[in-house]
């Protein structure tokens, strides 16, 4: 079994806890985060360190990688950067529920989530540190770039494209064809028809570009 950290220590990790259970290949050593008590635990998994602890971790706990649980694409990126400068030699690995079902020629990154009842349909591509959460669907010939997202319940047609770092809130609908640019946001229960530019903040059925939002801005 791989020795690996969590982290994130908020609800996101909850949810990528169960399913690293249901892989036999992986064994949780701890959790990692910035805002908890080391001591402080998570479904029985105690917060072992920072970040900046990771590289002595790799060494005393045998600990080969691991995944960050942090929901919001941005911020997830942010980790990724800043774990890219302190930890050599770290893997990511991806979370995929035993129930999500993974289309034929399709092709999924580094340290991504599929959620329970999640869907990737055929010849589509996922990035790495994407989520696809749960009851979500991916359509055919689809791609979702690195840091982006599909909120629960959401569903995409065939050849949309979602660029890095945009989110796609609960219960969305993308119709076929579609591009969604990237660091912008759709938001829940949104119908879309036509593209979406980058760096905006859309909803409603039709959906439409209620206004522009800055790359760290929160999804709502």
């Amino acid at each position: 079994m791989k020795n690996i950290v969590i982290i994130g220590a908020s609800g996101h990790a909850r949810m990528i806890i169960d399913i690293i259970e249901r892989q036999e290949d992986l064994k949780i050593i701890g959790l990692i985060d910035s805002y908890k008590t080391i001591g402080e635990s998570l479904f029985n998994y105690k917060v072992i360190g920072t970040e900046d602890a990771i590289p002595d971790l790799i060494k005393s706990k045998t600990i080969v990688g691991g995944i960050i649980a942090i929901g919001d694409n941005y911020q997830r990126y942010q980790m990724f950067l800043k774990l890219s400068k302190t930890c050599v030699n770290f893997e990511y690995i991806n979370a995929i529920h035993p129930s999500a079902i993974i289309g034929k020629d399709t092709l999924i990154g580094i340290g991504t989530v599929l959620m329970p009842y999640a869907t990737v349909n055929a010849n589509s591509k996922v990035g790495s540190h994407c989520i696809v959460n749960t009851q979500s669907s991916l359509g055919h010939d689809s791609i979702m770039e690195n840091f982006s997202s599909l909120g629960p319940g959401s569903n995409t047609g065939g050849h949309v494209t979602i660029k890095t770092s945009s989110a796609i809130c609960i219960g969305a609908c993308i119709t076929g064809g579609i591009t969604i640019e990237k660091h912008s946001v759709v938001g829940a229960g949104s119908v879309v028809l036509k593209n979406i530019n980058a760096f905006k903040l859309a909803y409603g059925n039709p959906t439409i570009e209620i206004r522009d939002r800055e790359i760290n801005e929160s999804y709502f």
